[in-house]
C-alpha cells in the first residue's frame, strides 16, 4: 500500500502524479492531489480546478476575482450578459 502525500492516509488504491519538474507524489483521492497540486485564485485563494483566468498578474478561478485584483478586461463568458 501507499502513503497519501496530503493525508498520510495508507490506501491501496492509492495512485502517483508525475509534475512537470519531474517530481512525483502519491494521493489516496483526487481531492488530495488537487490540494496539492491545484493552483490557488489570487484573490479568493479557492483551488482552481479548471483553465481559469489568467492574466500577466497571475491566474485566478473566474473573470470577477481577476477583475478585483487587476485592470485586466476579462469576462466569463462571451457576449456578456447585460448587467454584469
Amino acid at each position: 500500500m501507499s502513503i497519501c502525500d496530503t493525508c498520510g492516509n495508507d490506501y491501496d488504491k492509492a495512485f502517483t502524479v508525475t509534475r512537470h519538474d519531474g517530481r512525483t507524489a502519491t494521493f489516496d483521492s483526487v481531492e488530495c492531489a488537487a490540494a496539492q497540486l491545484a493552483p490557488q485564485c489570487l484573490h479568493c485563494g479557492c483551488r482552481i480546478l479548471g483553465h481559469g483566468i489568467e492574466t500577466d498578474d497571475g491566474i485566478f478561478c473566474c473573470a470577477h476575482c481577476a477583475r478585483k485584483d487587476t485592470n485586466a478586461d476579462v469576462n466569463d463568458r462571451y457576449p456578456v450578459p447585460a448587467g454584469a
